[in-house]
């Protein structure tokens, strides 16, 4: 099962994958974690991406495939995987379509999350992640506090509330989530892997894979 998670910032998709991922045993993959990975690995790209991100700069789209082209011929995504956020723009879904193609590889379902902005906005505003930089734990002070305020459950740092989820920075992400990754709506619709479900709650979503899927 390959599964593409687009939606607004807040829209829930860490969640819906979390719930996909034991469903149907597949992989999980956000950009930011596979850069991460592949500079702590020290392979050839992984110092590439690790010299543009110690300049503050962007990586690449064109370095970005590279890794993601490694990332998903891993063993852990042998069953499947799901992209969580990515691509983000356009000129990356043109990309991820070429690669696929050349790995021979489907993509079975690609989920748009549709959640108002006020929720996007309450939801992100409660969030708190653990301050570990190898946790990065999240929880919310209204659905999903931690056991102790401001203590991480699993490993006992302090949680934060991150400076991009104040209601400010929110708002920016927002518009540039509306400006850049909104479009890939209109990019994909037309494929019939795509499918929109609301999400107030991950069951919807969920659902409406395995009924495109028959799995």
């Amino acid at each position: 099962m390959r599964i593409i998670l687009l939606g607004a910032p807040g829209a829930g998709k860490g969640t819906v994958a979390e719930i996909l991922m034991e469903q149907y045993g597949i992989s999980q993959i956000s950009t930011g974690d596979m850069l991460r990975s592949a500079v702590k690995s020290g392979s050839e790209l992984g110092n590439a991406a690790r010299e543009y991100m110690n300049r503050g700069e962007l990586v690449p789209d064109s370095l970005i495939m590279d890794i993601m082209e490694k990332r998903l011929q891993a063993d852990d995504c042998g069953k499947g995987f799901i992209l969580d956020g990515f691509p983000r723009t356009i000129g990356q879904a043109e990309s991820l379509a070429a690669m696929l193609k050349k790995l021979g590889m489907k993509i079975d379902a690609i989920v748009n999350l549709e959640v108002p902005e006020d929720v996007i906005v309450r939801r992100l505003g409660s969030r708190r992640t653990c301050s570990n930089a190898d946790c990065q734990a999240i929880y919310n002070i209204h659905t999903k506090p931690s056991k102790r305020e401001g203590i991480c459950d699993k490993c006992g740092s302090p949680t934060i509330q991150r400076e991009d989820e104040t209601e400010e920075a929110i708002k920016k992400r927002l518009a540039t989530y509306a400006e850049k990754t909104a479009p890939l709506i209109d990019y994909y619709r037309n494929d019939p892997a795509f499918i929109s479900a609301p999400s107030l709650k991950p069951e919807p979503a969920v659902e409406a894979v395995a009924a495109l899927t028959g799995r």
